[in-house]
């Protein structure tokens, strides 16, 4: 089942944790081979991205977004081999607010027609940033 917008209740569970401080949203995005918007128009998923990327970029300047980690899968080693991303990044946001304030933007709006079509499958999850250590387990090397 693919997963390309978000359910009201956990829109609004991102609403109520207005926490202080950055928050990082990891993106997982697997595009379409052929995206076909609304009216008929049809290109590549990757282009459609691309639109959406150009359209939507002004807006998440405007709200202090900014891109902190980007990568190219290569391999699935533990999960699904199926679950393949042509995309994955983290935006950091420096407070929920800001990402809301993105979501609400006309421009933006326009924007994610863009997204809508581009998307096959993506994934979403808030995180908040934690001091790195030098453990996997975090802290220090002893996961304590």
């Amino acid at each position: 089942m693919p997963h390309l917008g978000f359910k009201k209740e956990d829109y609004e569970a991102f609403k109520a944790n207005d926490r202080a401080g950055p928050i990082h949203m990891l993106n997982l995005v697997r595009l379409r081979e052929r995206a076909v918007y609304e009216d008929g128009t049809e290109t590549t998923g990757r282009a459609a991205y691309a639109a959406y990327g150009r359209l939507s970029s002004p807006i998440f300047e405007r709200v202090k977004g900014r891109i902190v980690w980007r990568g190219a899968m290569e391999q699935m080693l533990i999960g699904p081999p199926e679950q393949q991303w042509d995309l994955c990044f983290i935006a950091e946001y420096p407070q929920p607010g800001a990402f809301l304030e993105m979501l609400k933007d006309p421009d933006y709006r326009i924007a994610m027609a863009h997204r809508q079509a581009a998307v096959a499958d993506s994934r979403l999850t808030r995180m908040a940033p934690l001091s790195v250590g030098a453990g996997f387990g975090g802290g220090d090397a002893g996961g304590e």
